[in-house]
């Protein structure tokens, strides 16, 4: 079943960022463009690679008007210990979030029940609190923050030009379609 247009789950939980402990609830991300980063665990292998191509574009993320969460099921004392000891880790600015008791995760629909760890999923968050976008991949398969970006830029479009859409490979500046019948057939 989409989970398009879905309105994310109530939550209240710890993060770590920018050196300190903070609370983040629904309430911080209602009102601006979010992303909602799930990643299987602290310390392992696959994850911080994709946390530090995050990190590496968090600016371009933040100059579009949009926050990054990255969540494990992880708790912020652990987000906090792997910060301290990996150099990739240690570029992070955005709030990592800590979900030992898998809100997020079952908000989302990403718990892997058995483990108690949470799917790779991305989800991209409008401002009403809604999931627009979303994409789950198998836990051996890396994602990428330029794609994640291009898409995030391409959902902020249209929801703020009607009646336009983004063709295959669109990037910001580049020219949209606007469907009518005299598109049918010639594209």
């Amino acid at each position: 079943m989409s989970q398009i247009k879905k309105e994310i789950v109530d939550f209240n939980v710890q993060a770590y960022v920018n050196d300190n402990f903070k609370a983040v609830s629904k309430a911080d991300v209602l009102g601006k463009w979010s992303i909602f980063f799930f990643y299987p665990a602290d310390f392992t292998f696959v994850c911080p690679t994709e946390l530090e191509d995050l990190a590496e574009k968090y600016d371009e993320f933040k100059a579009a008007g949009c926050e990054i969460y990255s969540v494990s099921c992880d708790t912020h004392f652990v987000h906090k210990a792997w910060h301290d000891t990996s150099d990739k880790i240690k570029k992070i600015r955005y709030p990592m979030l800590a979900d030992p008791n898998h809100v997020l995760a079952r908000g989302f629909e990403v718990l892997i029940e058995e483990k108690g760890l949470a799917e790779r999923g991305t989800f991209i968050v409008n401002p009403e609190g809604q999931i627009v976008a979303y994409e789950v991949v198998d836990g051996n398969i890396g994602r990428n923050a330029d794609e994640l970006l291009r898409r995030l830029q391409a959902l902020q479009f249209v929801a703020s030009h009607d009646g336009e859409v983004c063709p295959a490979k669109w990037k910001q500046g580049a020219e949209t379609l606007k469907p009518s019948i005299d598109l049918v057939g010639k594209l």
